[in-house]
């Protein structure tokens, strides 16, 4: 799942981004609002955590002009105000969640993922495909009752795969949900990560390449 960050104070955005990426996140920061605008116009982001107090643009504007969007992310709010006006404000602009701070990033990370599960193409609590089980919220993986051992990208790529439902996903979309904006794209990662995902998932093989398209997980029967 990929997380924009738009928050100014800086300090703060690296907390919370080292917070998400370690619950699996791909996360992307933006310090104002003009740059955050930019970054949420041209990637695809599944949430974006828009602080409201934002200098230049205001998170209001933010807010507005991408609420508007048909392909509009899930919208979080964040500000120093827990006052009931400014959440019903924040909610009437088109945001989809409001949450004051200080926060605990537990709460955080359960409110991403409750978003992430009420998008376009919801993502249901527990992602199944024959013998595969994936749960996000407490971060566990297993094959045939086996836990398997993955690393956060390893685990991330096999969300987006099972997310699809048995449709194909390209290796360029895997880079661009599972990994962050630095990330190259002319790099092999997603096919290392893919081959060594395969090998932790064992026989017989799950993840299917689908020549000049990508790869895919078949729905359970």
């Amino acid at each position: 799942m990929r997380v924009l960050i738009v928050e100014d104070d800086e300090r703060l955005a690296d907390v919370v981004a080292r917070g998400l990426r370690k619950a699996g996140f791909a996360i992307d920061i933006a310090l104002n609002g003009e740059s955050g605008l930019e970054k949420a116009l041209v990637n695809r982001y599944d949430v974006v955590l828009l602080d409201r107090d934002l200098p230049g643009l205001h998170g209001d504007e933010v807010c507005r002009r991408l609420a508007n969007r048909p392909d509009a992310p899930r919208i979080l709010m964040l500000t120093a105000s827990g006052a009931l006006d400014d959440r019903v404000e924040g909610l009437s602009l088109g945001a989809d969640d409001y949450l004051p701070k200080p926060f605990a990033l537990r709460e955080l990370v359960a409110r991403i993922r409750a978003l992430a599960r009420r998008s376009a193409v919801s993502t249901p609590p527990v992602l199944e495909a024959s013998d595969v089980r994936l749960e996000p919220g407490p971060h566990r993986a297993t094959r045939d009752g086996r836990d398997l051992r993955l690393t956060r990208k390893e685990f991330a790529v096999l969300e987006v795969l099972l997310g699809a439902r048995g449709n194909v996903v390209s290796a360029e979309e895997l880079l661009e949900r599972v990994w962050d904006e630095h990330a190259d794209p002319m790099t092999n990662v997603v096919s290392v990560t893919i081959m060594t995902l395969r090998r932790k998932l064992g026989a017989p093989p799950v993840i299917e390449t689908v020549k000049g398209a990508g790869y895919r997980i078949g729905s359970a029967p």
